[in-house]
């Protein structure tokens, strides 16, 4: 199995850092795990939706051409489905019975473009509360180990 998380933005923090790192070491005895970081777009007038817009379309296009071919995608975003820790593991026992391949996008502070969104089999939503990006990329690491502990009956889940 292979995991890929694509990321608009990099993280900064030392301990965001260093739990993301964490999880993905645990992660390493069940799947290959990649991560691939892209830079965010620049936007000179937050308060200009056409140029948010364009970055999001800018971004998106990378996002898109960073997916591995025939991978389960997964967008991160507000309007997306609440799962269970259960719920999420059988979208991955799906990705893995699929082809072995599962890709999960966040994007920039100001989301994903609609065509990410809409190249997506799922869109999750970890919480209706807004977090920032750089703690939801270590949510997302902790979410997909304890989605592969259900898998293997693990009794970390519980």
């Amino acid at each position: 199995m292979t995991v890929t998380v694509i990321t608009v933005g990099t993280l900064k923090e030392k301990y965001l850092k260093d739990a993301v790192a964490e999880y993905k070491k645990r992660l390493a005895q069940y799947a290959k795990v990649e991560e691939v970081e892209l830079k965010e777009e620049r936007i000179q007038n937050e308060d200009d939706r056409s140029e948010i817009d364009r970055a999001l379309e800018a971004e998106g296009a990378k996002i898109l051409s960073a997916i591995p071919d025939g991978a389960y995608r997964i967008a991160l975003c507000v309007e997306g489905s609440m799962l269970s820790s259960e719920e999420l593991a059988d979208r991955v026992r799906l990705a893995t019975d699929r082809s072995g391949k599962l890709a999960l996008v966040i994007g920039s502070s100001h989301g994903l473009s609609p065509k990410v969104k809409a190249a997506c089999e799922l869109k999750l939503s970890f919480s209706r509360l807004t977090f920032p990006h750089q703690l939801i990329r270590v949510n997302l690491f902790e979410a997909l180990y304890r989605s592969f502990t259900i898998i293997g009956g693990k009794k970390y889940h519980k």
